[in-house]
């Protein structure tokens, strides 16, 4: 089997699939819900009253959407991890590993200057996906950064 059949192509994005359906879909049906009742209130309700009905479900729907943003992606100048509110733009050489034990919600990477960032564009929810995506992207991180190939001193 050619090696390169299973390497990822780059630009790769991964993105949580469980933790973005809830919170899109909730983030829906929460702003679907305020509409419906800012037209259904009674008539003693003013106009302003229901213009901020619609704009909390808003806000709402825009706190959920933290949850559902989380990306991480890979291309030929280095990685992008995009968590919930914070953007971190990496060199591929700043990362030494990617560890993702089990029972823990998403893998982490070790950088180079002994601090780690959690990825949670990678979800263990999601489950197959989720190992298939770490695989992928260990692979990458040992072609391209300081990664140690497994077994490796």
């Amino acid at each position: 089997m050619d090696e390169t059949a299973d390497r990822p192509m780059l630009p790769r994005t991964w993105r949580p699939r469980a933790a973005r359906l809830v919170a899109y879909g909730m983030g829906l049906l929460v702003v679907a819900t305020m509409a419906v009742l800012a037209v259904v209130l009674p008539p003693d309700w003013r106009p302003f009253d229901r213009f901020l009905l619609i704009a909390l479900g808003l806000a709402i729907a825009a706190g959920l959407h933290l949850l559902g943003r989380p990306r991480l992606v890979a291309d030929e100048g280095g990685v992008t991890v995009v968590n919930g509110i914070r953007t971190h733009v990496l060199a591929w050489e700043e990362i030494v590993d990617v560890r993702m034990p089990v029972g823990e919600p998403w893998p982490t990477v070790d950088l180079s200057d002994g601090t780690t960032l959690a990825v949670m564009g990678i979800q263990s929810t999601d489950g197959d996906l989720a190992r298939r995506g770490l695989e992928e992207f260990r692979r990458l991180l040992r072609e391209r950064g300081e990664a140690a190939e497994p077994g490796g001193a």
